[in-house]
Parts: C-alpha cells; sequence; structure tokens
C-alpha cells in the first residue's frame, strides 16, 4: 500500500465537519478531535464503515501459546550449529489439556495449562492458583 501511495504522488487528507468536537455520542462518552479525520487514497477506496456485515465470516478463535496461570510463554533463543552458526528458533511451553476435578464447582473443569501449572495446582489447590491468577473457572 505504501509502494501504490508514493507511486501516486499524492493523498488526500480530509477533516469532516459534520463531528462535531465534544459532541456526546451513543455511548456516552465525549469523541475526540480526531474523530472525523480520514486518510484516503484514489487507488485504494475506503471499506464502509458497518459494525458486522452478514457476509463476513467471524474470525476464528486462535488459542495462544500462553500459560494462563503462569503467564509463562514462548522463549527467544539461538540454535547453534557444529559450526556455531546461530540462528533464532522459539523454545515453546509445554501446554497440556487437562480435565480437573473443581471442588467449589462439583465438576471437571477442561484447562490448557503448562507443566509447571499442573505441579503448582497440585500443590496449592486448583481455587488459590486461579484466584491468584485472576481466572474465573465459572465461565470455562
Amino acid at each position: 500500500m505504501a509502494m501504490a501511495m508514493a507511486s501516486s504522488g499524492r493523498c488526500a487528507v480530509s477533516f469532516r465537519s459534520t463531528f462535531a468536537v465534544n459532541k456526546p455520542s451513543d455511548l456516552g462518552f465525549v469523541t475526540s478531535q480526531l474523530s472525523g479525520l480520514r486518510i484516503c487514497c484514489p487507488k485504494f477506496p475506503n471499506p464502509p464503515l458497518t459494525a458486522s456485515s452478514p457476509l463476513s465470516a467471524p474470525l476464528p478463535i486462535v488459542a495462544r501459546r500462553v500459560c494462563p496461570f503462569t503467564g509463562k510463554k514462548s522463549n527467544r533463543a539461538n540454535k547453534v550449529s557444529f559450526s556455531n552458526h546461530k540462528t533464532k528458533k522459539l523454545q515453546f511451553v509445554n501446554l497440556q489439556y487437562k480435565r480437573i476435578w473443581w471442588e467449589a464447582g462439583k465438576r471437571y473443569v477442561k484447562l490448557r495449562l503448562s507443566t509447571k501449572a499442573l505441579k503448582t495446582i497440585e500443590k496449592n489447590g486448583l481455587d488459590a492458583v486461579a484466584k491468584k491468577a485472576g481466572i474465573d473457572l465459572r465461565k470455562k
């Protein structure tokens, strides 16, 4: 997109005067001064501003490789070859799907957690670890 804007030579910046600076919006808060600022390029028209189009597919939910209980995430490391050539690699967390019995809810809770968190839950209990991490088990 930057290449197209540079090749076209000009890009228009306009401020729509239909928006008032301190006009309260429907959401209950005051809009900022840049609410009507629109940057447009003649080659790429702006998409329509709709909340959700019925034709567009919903975005897939992607599970991140982060433990919700301990906050552990991937580590950036070097892979060192025999010739001492270093290339970047990621060391992922050992995440496991586990069904754990939740005493307060009298049911099993399926969680994706690291093995370190599993050891901590075995030592301290699920309620204590979830409370410390700020996780509500009723949702899951």
